[in-house]
């Protein structure tokens, strides 16, 4: 697991509000089906911005980019140019 991928699901934890342990998901697993709101998404999307010095572009606020730990680490990835 890459430290990327650890602070995602240490977010997750933390913000998500998930009804599974994070730390346990399959990283293309549907957070929303976890048990994510749309609430705890924009905590989690605030958090990401904090611990990886972002900003989500208008864009990217859509379900699809938090809708798994995979695409989270991808949009990441864009946004960081690696």
């Amino acid at each position: 697991m890459t430290d990327r991928t650890a602070s995602i699901r240490r977010i997750l934890i933390e913000h998500g509000r998930l009804t599974v342990n994070a730390a346990e998901l399959p990283e293309d697993a549907d957070l929303y089906q976890a048990g994510m709101t749309s609430h705890a998404s924009v905590n989690v999307m605030l958090a990401l911005e904090g611990e990886f010095d972002v900003e989500f572009p208008d864009h990217m606020l859509r379900r699809g980019v938090f809708e798994s730990i995979a695409a989270i680490r991808a949009a990441i990835g864009q946004l960081t140019g690696g």
